[in-house]
């Protein structure tokens, strides 16, 4: 698999930073929860796709809740991201779980349940 290339990192990073901006203080969808957080963004070489995972502080009700006012706020949110950032083509977002911070939360408490034993 090819390595990512610096200028493909520095957009990836470029777009964390302007998703997590809207998504925090632009979005007003009552449905989004306020402790949203953008916790990676992945964008194709050629521009043409980014996929965004969301951490969600909250229950899994609130999350797929934020998931859906993401989802209907996509055409906002990409036109604020084509308008704040200058880049050949406007990524089509595609937002998604991650569910990467609760399963690190759950293995550690396996691990202090099986260190407690």
């Amino acid at each position: 698999m090819k390595k990512t290339s610096h200028k493909n990192e520095r957009i990836n990073g470029e777009v964390l930073r302007e998703l997590s901006r809207i998504i925090s203080m632009e979005i007003k969808d009552p449905r989004i929860n306020p402790m949203t957080s953008v916790t990676s963004v992945i964008v194709t070489p050629d521009l043409k796709y980014c996929k965004a995972f969301i951490s969600v502080l909250g229950d899994e009700e609130s999350a797929q809740e934020t998931l859906a006012g993401l989802n209907s706020a996509n055409g906002y949110i990409r036109r604020e991201l084509a308008r704040n950032i200058n880049l050949r083509n406007t990524p089509e977002l595609t937002f998604v779980m991650d569910q990467s911070i609760a399963y690190g939360i759950e293995m550690s408490k396996k691990i202090d349940d099986i260190m407690n034993q």
